[in-house]
């Protein structure tokens, strides 16, 4: 009985090792699956190369615009509101800005009405519209929230895509940087950057992309 104990004991300690690679296996691909989350960008915009001259979405003469169309439920654009207030707070009124929620119909008249939007009404220089059924979005080519565009004064795309690194991470960025040199100095090395954000088709459904 002594000389089978030992060997009890090995098969437990070979038990206990299997069990702990198990579980680093599923941590390590969790957190694979979370990285790949935060990186994988929405599908390609396709913002028209001149403002369209059906949008409703007002400009101020003699500047820049930029446009942010955002689903006013996907907790990924908090961040990007975060970024918009620092931006504008960088260009001191060098250009205006427009945030645009997506409410589709059917649903009630302040669904859009979310922290989110008080946020962005809160930005000094930012105007807050609702875009019912996502016509304004169409117009400009959006598919994910947090999409930015930026027109020079004459109406002329400089600049489309995300200004947040990552989904739901605000912090130094590409975009955020590249429009403040394109408003400052008119030259950028960027003009596109990815967009990490909530479907803006069936927006009801809040579903990341």
């Amino acid at each position: 009985m002594f000389r089978a104990m030992p060997k009890k004991r090995t098969i437990g300690t070979w038990v206990i090792a299997a069990l702990g690679v198990a579980w680093l296996a599923v941590v390590a691909a969790g957190q694979r699956a979370m990285l790949n989350y935060d990186f994988v960008a929405a599908l390609p915009e396709t913002p028209p190369a001149r403002w369209p001259a059906n949008s409703k979405i007002p400009r101020s003469a003699g500047v820049p615009s930029i446009v942010l169309l955002a689903h006013p439920r996907c907790p990924c654009t908090r961040a990007t509101i975060e970024e918009l207030a620092l931006l504008m707070t960088r260009l001191r009124g060098q250009a205006s800005a427009a945030v645009v929620f997506v409410r589709p119909s059917g649903v009630s008249e302040d669904w859009e009405k979310t922290d989110l939007w008080r946020s962005a009404a809160r930005i000094p220089g930012v105007i807050v519209m609702t875009d019912i059924d996502g016509l304004e979005a169409a117009r400009f080519g959006a598919q994910a929230s947090g999409q930015a565009l930026l027109y020079s004064a004459n109406g002329d795309l400089q600049f489309s895509g995300g200004i947040t690194a990552s989904r739901g991470h605000s912090g130094d960025n590409l975009g955020r940087s590249s429009i403040v040199a394109l408003v400052t100095t008119g030259e950028s090395t960027t003009h596109h950057t990815s967009v990490y954000g909530c479907s803006l088709h069936n927006p009801e459904r809040a579903a990341p992309q």
